[in-house]
């Protein structure tokens, strides 16, 4: 997940697992997350259609869904722990907030829930929540795609769904530019991502000035029979912050859940067209392989019912 930790005032993010950055080349070296029993043996044989016509329609329809998601609200808890050598909580950050749209249909975030924050080891900035509320979960799109190099690594069933799995990264990293690294796993029916597993980078490794994001896993399911949304993000780890001037080297185990509820899609009277045809609420009509992307025809918002 994308949450930055920091040693004093200056700096901030969450938890991860042994990294390293070479300043060059933009590459990560991180432990990813655990995938549980639900995922099948991944089988490496190339797929029966070409894998650029599958990365054209997958990204398509992460276009597709990054608009839908746009027009839904729902629920966000936000939990975030520090925990000691006996791997028992010892500060936590909590809150819950509903994602809406006031009367005049502009995107709101209202507080449910957030007791006072009991972290003491670590501080969360602003950047911790611009993570949280824009590179969760990744979204790979055919405007995004070009940025990162993305390799076809075999089919693997994910309990009752069979996917193709995918490596991505960044091609370059530009400065003040955040990216994914990881693997993804694609619906083989719907062509949409299931499961999300990396981390986002780069990361700032400079002793007392470290920047530094955790590893995380988001998993997605069918909302409205359409649309795989967010339903679960995950990230565990270790930070390991290094010594420097005045002070010691130090690390901090890390925890942090976030969870998705409650999707409602929000009437508007924004529609999405497609060579002429509105496919508002149908991404099965959205691009195939090669095409276009769907325009949008945007009219001023109904009020939510």
């Amino acid at each position: 997940m994308g949450f930055v930790l920091r040693r004093s005032s200056v700096v901030s993010l969450l938890a991860a697992f042994a990294l390293a950055l070479p300043a060059l080349h933009g590459q990560v070296s991180y432990t990813s997350m655990p995938l549980d029993e639900g995922f099948g043996p991944l089988d490496p044989t190339p797929p029966a259609i070409p894998v650029q016509q599958i990365i054209t329609e997958f990204t398509a329809k992460e276009a597709v869904f990054r608009h839908a998601l746009d027009n839904y609200t729902w629920t966000r808890s936000v939990q975030v722990q520090t925990l000691d050598d006996d791997d028992k909580p010892d500060g936590q950050y909590y809150q819950v907030v509903d994602i809406a749209f006031d009367a005049d249909a502009h995107r709101t975030e209202r507080v449910l829930d957030a007791p006072e924050s009991s972290l003491t080891r670590v501080m969360m900035s602003p950047a911790d929540f611009q993570d949280i509320e824009e590179r969760l979960p990744f979204v790979l799109t055919s405007e995004d795609a070009p940025q990162y190099d993305i390799t076809y690594v075999g089919k693997q069933k994910i309990d009752e769904i069979d996917t193709w799995v995918f490596d991505v990264k960044p091609k370059v990293i530009e400065k003040k530019k955040r990216y994914f690294q990881g693997r993804i796993w694609v619906d083989r029916k719907d062509h949409q991502i299931v499961v999300t597993n990396g981390k986002n980078v780069p990361d700032d490794t400079r002793p007392g000035h470290e920047d530094l994001s955790t590893p995380f896993v988001t998993y997605r399911q069918l909302v409205d029979g359409k649309y795989r949304f967010p339903v679960y993000t995950h990230g565990d780890g270790v930070l390991h912050f290094s010594a420097g001037h005045g002070y010691l080297s130090d690390n901090v185990h890390l925890r942090e859940t976030l969870k998705y509820t409650n999707y409602h899609e929000f009437h508007t009277s924004i529609r999405v067209i497609y060579q002429g045809q509105d496919i508002t609420g149908s991404p099965e009509k959205g691009p195939a392989a090669g095409q276009a992307q769907p325009s949008q025809t945007p009219a001023d918002p109904k009020k939510p019912q």
